[in-house]
């Protein structure tokens, strides 16, 4: 099977994902005496490490005290009381430059961040645990970006948000890839290197196996690339004059098909053994939505939902999982060709 990349380059970065996974993380946990319990027990669940790589040191404080902080830190995850108990010990931490998050319950942020002198963007405020620790595994994804992979390995609760980072990363990489390439074909072997590479950290970050032994399952993920350019192709026949477009917008929308289906595929406890297969079903229902829908013409900007049914006239055909707002370009009604007969109500 010939494919557009080097499947050498791609085993290579499988290696290097393995090592950033493995990479030591070390977090600070501060806790205001005054804590409401709820939130100490759901942030002691959510940062149980899973190996041995990842170091927790944990210091309460009560009033009038200041915690010291280790620079080496990766991050501080503090937890708030109803008072100012931590304000010393935040600032010190931010003096020391390290990424600080301050967490409260059942007020609101702004309160908190003005209570305790912490910048608003670092401070999250919420009615439910649930939605703290969500928000926790959100930021640092982002703030601690250089150990992602790491962190999802050791905290179950922050690899979606992980995953996700990797998925709208590479999707917007390969719309502007589709929006800049000027000599045919030559944004094929990127695109698909990218989705390639996409899948690889989204395994990672759940923990997969990555080794030579899944080379089938890349080789699969790979060749999704060529039903995309493939659709693309028809298009750019179809509406001459918008390949720009039309490029962008299926490089854009049919990567985060395909990682969205790997990302739901690992939540639901499959492994990488079956990822590829999924994302292939999710590859191919992106491409067949882009087919009818071009087929007799939409509205300029008209979005793809995030979840639901495009009802085509041979019936409901399910959409994969987009990011709310997703288009593609809009063209006129069909005349002629095979890419006509079925189209949107």
């Amino acid at each position: 099977m010939n494919l557009p990349i080097d499947i050498r380059d791609i085993m290579s970065s499988g290696s290097k994902l393995r090592e950033d996974r493995e990479r030591p993380v070390r977090l600070a946990v501060f806790v205001d005496v005054e804590a409401p319990e709820a939130l100490v027990e759901a942030v002691r669940v959510a940062l149980h490490p899973q190996t041995g790589g990842a170091m927790l040191h944990i210091e309460v404080c009560s009033p009038g005290e200041a915690l010291l902080i280790d620079p080496g830190a990766d991050a501080v995850v503090a937890l708030a009381g109803p008072g100012a108990t931590l304000e010393r010990s935040l600032a010190s931490a931010r003096e020391k430059f390290v990424p600080t998050l301050l967490l409260s319950l059942g007020e609101p942020a702004l309160n908190v961040s003005h209570r305790l002198s912490h910048p608003m963007l670092d401070t999250i405020a919420a009615e439910e645990t649930e939605q703290v620790v969500r928000s926790l595994g959100t930021w640092l994804a982002d703030r601690v970006s250089g150990k992602r992979l790491a962190l999802a390995h050791n905290f179950e609760f922050i690899r979606r948000a992980v995953a996700e980072e990797s998925i709208k990363a590479t999707a917007f990489q390969n719309g502007v890839i589709g929006f800049v390439a000027v000599i045919p074909g030559a944004d094929m072997p990127l695109m698909t290197a990218n989705q390639a590479k996409m899948i690889l950290q989204i395994a990672a970050a759940y923990g997969q196996a990555l080794g030579p032994e899944r080379i089938k399952e890349l080789a699969l993920i790979v060749g999704g690339g060529f039903t995309l350019r493939a659709v693309a192709r028809q298009l750019l026949d179809f509406i001459p004059g918008f390949g720009w477009a039309i490029k962008a917008g299926i490089g854009y929308s049919g990567t985060l098909a395909m990682g969205y289906a790997a990302l739901e595929y690992f939540e639901e406890g499959g492994d990488i053994s079956g990822v590829a297969q999924r994302v292939k079903e999710a590859r191919d229902k992106a491409v067949e939505v882009a087919r009818h829908r071009i087929g007799r013409g939409l509205p300029a900007e008209q979005p793809i939902p995030a979840h639901g049914y495009v009802v085509v006239d041979e019936g409901p055909l399910p959409v994969p999982p987009l990011e709310p707002g997703v288009v593609l370009p809009a063209a006129p009604a069909a005349s002629g060709g095979d890419i006509q007969g079925a189209g949107v109500r």
